[in-house]
């Protein structure tokens, strides 16, 4: 169980390291401890999954292929439709004349979603794939509320 309030901490950085971090977070408005807490969320989140495989997760599976390729765009449906229970709606934007982006959102067990990840890209005529993932933080539940 975590304690309230903030614990401080002292770390060690290349000073060029900190010149960058510093103007990025100066263009975007955010001061350093906010910038610390979301990248130490970000990568919690990014290597979490790998420790945690049956946790449920959300994200995006996001593809750019070529629809030249034969029989890519039905194999791309057809797994889409194989895995229902995973994913919740998809998006395909024409990019070029042969180009096409695909974002497909994800829910469910990190491990499968890796499954599904590593299945897609697999295929013939998919130039770049990556998965995007937030672990969930609450328990599951099935009301829905802003």
């Amino acid at each position: 169980m975590s304690k309230p309030g903030v614990s401080r901490i002292s770390i060690s950085l290349p000073p060029a390291l900190l010149e960058d971090f510093d103007a990025v977070i100066t263009n975007i408005g955010y001061d350093r401890s906010k910038a610390i807490q979301q990248a130490m969320r970000d990568f919690i989140s990014e290597y979490q999954w790998d420790a945690a495989p049956s946790a449920s997760a959300v994200g995006t599976v996001t593809i750019i292929y070529d629809h030249d390729v034969s029989g890519l765009e039905s194999e791309l449906t057809a797994i889409q439709h194989q895995h229902t229970d995973l994913i919740t709606s998809a998006t395909h934007i024409h990019l070029d004349s042969h180009q096409c982006l695909l974002v497909i959102v994800v829910k469910g067990p990190a491990v499968k979603i890796k499954q599904l990840a590593s299945k897609l890209q697999g295929l013939r005529g998919i130039h770049q794939l990556k998965v995007t993932s937030l672990m969930e933080a609450l328990a599951p539940t099935n009301s829905h509320s802003h």
